[in-house]
């Protein structure tokens, strides 16, 4: 690994780009979060109409059955993140930031129209299914490599000494977008009778995320290029890259096992809690929509916050103490909540659990840009959080549903929960061993 990737010298501040003044840089920010909020959007969606899906693309007898079928294709998307991150990862390191997240856009909007417009499986049989796995398998992809190239980004156009504030926006355009999806589905939810949402209008949102893209599309080709990337005289070639990442390996596994603490927690607090307070607690859907919107909100406050955090103490400090914080309290809080469920309860839980992710999430994002070499900086983060989505949280509610399933304790998720937080513990503790945290 190269010096300028070591996490003492990244801390300081000193590869950020140059300053520009503040109304641009946050103009900046909404237009290359722009797609990073559409991703999330679609992901979100598939999670929170779970159960509908499953009903009309993976008929069973057995509602086990279809909804363990549905999230398994809602966790293959995330087995194609490695290669997106590696194919795409490395186009965007070669020709640069801009043209790589207008492709990256690009491929998410294909993914999103098929869900969209799939008819189900009484109508065309198997097919159905197939589609819509092919449809998760381009989000995934494109997927693979839009957090790492927003993130990127985001720390190339940072103020010195502010990088973990401008690149938290990364999570937190994902926090609105969960809003957005919450708020749809409330809004279906009082407008139409259960059956006439599971025969058809679930896909609204879906829709609505299709005619969003062309909007985005537009915004995102406004982007300029970053000016640290401009100004490098070197492009590396993509045998370069490769051979780089390769000689790489053990960053990129130990940045992977410091996002499972992230990915883990974010989908087990969102897109896995409209089923959970459904199907596990027996609340309404109203109260899980509730729930949830809250928790997109408390994220959205967080993120922020201890990112700017993570710039005055260092990230050290922030990934150790809340990865601590994790352990100990994550499974002890789901057994109180499933002792006595209700919606306060289930609101105070998930409340707690959100601040742990985004005080962690904070520092930890921007950490990743910062250890990673900078000739392969996206193919590099994008590697590290995609095996982590791919192996630990894309098939979070999956793990969550079998867990509940095979042990018979409602509680099982956060078992889940703590070994990632473990994981993020240890990779912390790995990639900041030299005490280099500011």
């Amino acid at each position: 690994m190269t010096s300028s990737s070591h996490p003492s010298r990244a801390a300081s501040g000193s590869e950020a780009a140059p300053s520009t003044p503040a109304p641009s840089k946050a103009a900046t920010v909404l237009r290359v979060t722009g797609g990073n909020f559409m991703e999330m959007f679609d992901f979100f969606l598939f999670g929170f109409y779970a159960t509908q899906i499953s009903k009309a693309f993976f008929p069973s007898g057995n509602e086990f059955a279809s909804l363990m079928l549905t999230f398994m294709t809602f966790g293959a998307g995330f087995l194609m993140r490695p290669l997106g991150a590696v194919l795409l990862g490395a186009y965007v390191d070669r020709v640069g930031r801009r043209k790589g997240l207008i492709v990256t856009l690009a491929l998410m909007a294909v993914g999103t129209l098929l869900i969209a417009c799939v008819p189900g499986y009484a109508t065309i049989g198997l097919a159905a299914p197939l589609l819509v796995l092919t449809g998760r398998l381009l989000q995934g992809f494109s997927a693979g490599v839009e957090l790492g190239g927003v993130s990127v980004y985001l720390a190339e156009m940072a103020t010195p000494g502010r990088k973990g504030f401008y690149v938290s926006w990364q999570s937190a355009s994902q926090q609105v977008a969960i809003i957005v999806a919450a708020a749809l589905g409330y809004w279906l939810n009082v407008t139409f009778m259960p059956q006439e949402i599971a025969d058809f209008y679930w896909r609204v949102p879906f829709f609505v995320g299709c005619l969003i893209v062309p909007v985005l599309f537009i915004i995102r080709r406004s982007l300029q290029e970053t000016e640290e990337f401009k100004a490098r005289k070197h492009r590396p070639s993509t045998r370069e890259i490769f051979r780089s990442i390769l000689s790489n390996g053990g960053l990129v596994i130990a940045g992977m096992m410091m996002v499972s603490m992230t990915t883990v927690s974010f989908y087990l607090i969102t897109v896995y809690t409209p089923t959970f307070g459904k199907s596990v607690l027996h609340l309404s859907t109203t109260d899980a929509l509730a729930v949830t919107l809250c928790v997109a909100l408390s994220n959205f406050f967080w993120l922020p916050v201890m990112g700017a955090l993570s710039d005055r103490v260092g990230r050290k400090p922030l990934l150790v103490a809340f990865t601590v914080l994790t352990i100990l309290t994550a499974y002890p809080a789901l057994k109180w909540l499933v002792a006595s469920p209700d919606f306060t309860r289930m609101l105070e839980v998930e409340l707690w659990l959100s601040f742990l992710y985004a005080s962690y999430n904070g520092a930890m994002v921007v950490a990743l840009t910062e250890v990673m070499p900078v000739d392969v900086r996206t193919v590099g983060f994008s590697l590290a959080y995609s095996l982590a989505t791919a192996v630990f949280g894309g098939f979070t509610p999956a793990v969550a549903t079998g867990l509940i399933e095979w042990s018979g304790d409602k509680a099982a998720p956060g078992w889940w929960m703590t070994a990632a937080a473990g994981c993020g513990l240890l990779a912390t503790l790995r990639l900041y061993r030299r005490g280099a945290a500011r």
